[in-house]
């Protein structure tokens, strides 16, 4: 008897190929027959008008700490996700060495760069560990769905070179220390190196991370590392807020070769007001080409609304001669955004961006999302022009003064590109453009202020049902062959016998993202945004039925992967699947 068939489904296998309907037979972890099964089973999804398709696989995730306090890994398994990786942009939480203020370090630095609420990283997570195989042996049989972890470059640095890893270059030594503590954490499975130069990430003291005072020459010699393992791949973050210009290109075209595998980067950003920036950016993908070397990127799925506050500061310290005043205390920030002369160096500072952040200067298009002073609480959801008329000051002055009155709380909303409909356009062609990979999610990271998180759900339903911009088959293809193939995972990504179970059940005419709405579910009370996904009827993980109409039935099917046991070499150059 078989253990589970699910029937009279539309099959969507993966492949880019027109979906058919069939049964899908599973024993054990596996697919077995897809076609019409016979064959009675312990139990049957009568899936008639429904689709099957491969579970989503999200690469970019920053999972690492919240594994520890929310087993299901939510709300990405909600969202038709049966595997994720983590440790992205270099900010693994693993190694460590035992030192408990490098540790606290790790910890600061991911409430302030990946918006992670530190009440939640200290009493949520045991930082227990020191090697990777520590870390990754904590984890398995624990999680609702797959997951593998990237070995971060500001955890590897800080690890060798203590408080150091802020401020001064490696030594040779500390280099090949570096090197080899990398070795043992591929050697255990990691499923690669990540590591980042972008500007926007600052550490918890308002620092540059550790891994943007690493030399060009540390970043290679690290890759190097990689090409020695089995499966392995990289994730590096450029300069990503302007176009590239050819140095940037050069690094990321060299640190794929000296790997010898693909590289993805994070993030594009489609927007009709910056044609050229995508074309641009795009073009870093034929320049490594030409050099035999393979490197994507990653596309959003969205316009990219960010939710920011000058609490965290993440986003307001990319503005020139802003990321002094968020290395002050909260008290001292205060004082000083009182003064006249400050506000004004800040607002000429921020004058002088370029790309991205231009935009952001735009101070009255800005909207005001949420508040904590009764005087303004009619103004929310108004632009900060709207707020200025009303108090008589320029709008730059205006929302100063009401994060004063907020005790510097107030949530406020940049203008968002992207969200036209040639922007739009853009993104659909990026989606299916050959040197990139759907993803960009963020989820378990920045949880006051994205909700990226549902980029599965986003593509299906906004991107396949309401705009059309891609089919059905093309989309679930970008969301599953695809990643599996760019990750080199053996036996995910497509329904065949033989194959993974790994499976969700959805309706094409309901599935979507629901409203995006705060939940206080953290540990210590902290919240977090969160959407339910609508429309995913089943998730199946390793042939186990864990989520059954948007409610988990108990089961922790997921797998620890790691490289090489669950993963092949995917050399360069390579193309994307077909």
């Amino acid at each position: 008897m078989l253990d589970l068939v699910i029937r009279n489904a539309t099959v969507i296998d993966g492949t880019g190929s027109a979906g058919f309907k069939a049964d899908i037979a599973i024993e054990g972890d596996r697919i077995v027959a897809v076609g019409m099964v016979d064959k009675p089973a312990k139990r049957e999804i009568d899936a008639a008008g429904k689709i099957a398709a491969p579970g989503f696989i999200d690469i970019h995730t920053h999972y690492d700490a919240q594994v520890f306090w929310d087993r299901l890994i939510s709300p990405s398994c909600f969202h038709g996700v049966t595997t994720i990786i983590g440790g992205n942009c270099g900010f693994s939480i693993a190694p460590l060495n035992g030192n408990a203020d490098d540790a606290a370090y790790l910890m600061r630095m991911l409430a302030r760069v990946e918006g992670m609420p530190l009440e939640s990283l200290q009493t949520g997570v045991p930082w227990n560990w020191t090697s990777f195989d520590d870390y990754l042996a904590l984890l398995e049989g624990q999680l609702a769905i797959n997951a593998g972890f990237m070995v971060g470059h500001s955890a590897i640095r800080r690890h060798v070179m203590g408080s150091r890893a802020v401020g001064e270059k490696a030594t040779e030594a500390e280099i090949a220390d570096m090197q080899q503590l990398l070795r043992a954490s591929l050697a255990a499975g990691g499923f690669g190196f990540s590591s980042t130069v972008s500007p926007s990430h600052n550490d918890g003291e308002g620092n540059p991370v550790p891994s943007r005072h690493a030399s060009d020459e540390e970043i290679y010699a690290l890759a190097s590392v990689v090409g020695e393992f089995e499966g392995t791949a990289i994730e590096f973050l450029p300069n990503a807020m302007n176009r590239f210009d050819e140095s940037q290109m050069e690094r990321m075209t060299r640190v794929s070769l000296a790997a010898g595998r693909p590289l993805n980067w994070n993030v594009l950003l489609p927007d009709s007001t910056a044609k050229d920036r995508m074309e641009n950016q795009l073009a870093a993908s034929d320049y490594a080409a030409k050099r035999g070397a393979k490197v994507y990127a990653l596309a959003s799925c969205e316009p990219p609304i960010s939710r920011l506050n000058f609490v965290a500061g993440f986003g307001f310290d990319g503005f020139p001669g802003w990321s002094g005043l968020f290395k002050m205390t909260l008290a001292e920030r205060m004082e000083i955004l009182a003064q006249p002369l400050v506000r004004r160096l800040l607002e000429e500072g921020a004058s002088t961006a370029s790309g991205v952040m231009q935009r952001m200067s735009n101070w009255g298009a800005w909207h005001l999302h949420e508040t904590f002073t009764e005087e303004y609480k009619a103004y929310e959801g108004k632009t900060l022009d709207e707020l200025s008329e009303s108090k008589g000051c320029s709008p730059f002055n205006a929302m100063l003064d009401l994060v004063l009155a907020d005790k510097l709380r107030t949530v406020l909303v940049p203008p968002v590109p992207g969200g036209d409909e040639e922007s739009w356009l853009m993104r659909g062609a990026a989606w299916l453009d050959d040197r990139t990979i759907i993803g960009a999610s963020d989820a378990g990271a920045h949880l006051d202020m994205l909700s990226t998180f549902a980029f599965t759900t986003t593509v299906l339903g906004e991107g396949v049902r309401r705009r059309k911009l891609l089919t059905l088959e093309q989309a679930v293809h970008q969301l599953t062959g695809v990643p599996a193939a760019y990750l080199g995972l053996r036996g995910r990504g497509t329904i065949a016998p033989g194959m993974v179970a790994d499976i969700v059940v959805f309706d094409a005419a309901t599935i979507d993202c629901g409203p995006v709405h705060t939940r206080f579910d953290l540990p210590a009370g902290a919240a977090r945004l969160y959407a339910d996904a609508e429309g995913i009827e089943h998730v199946i993980v390793n042939g186990t039925e864990i989520i059954r109409d948007g409610a988990f039935l108990g089961h922790h099917a997921g797998k620890i992967l790691r490289s090489g046991r669950d993963s092949a070499t995917v050399s360069i150059p390579a193309t994307k699947a077909a």
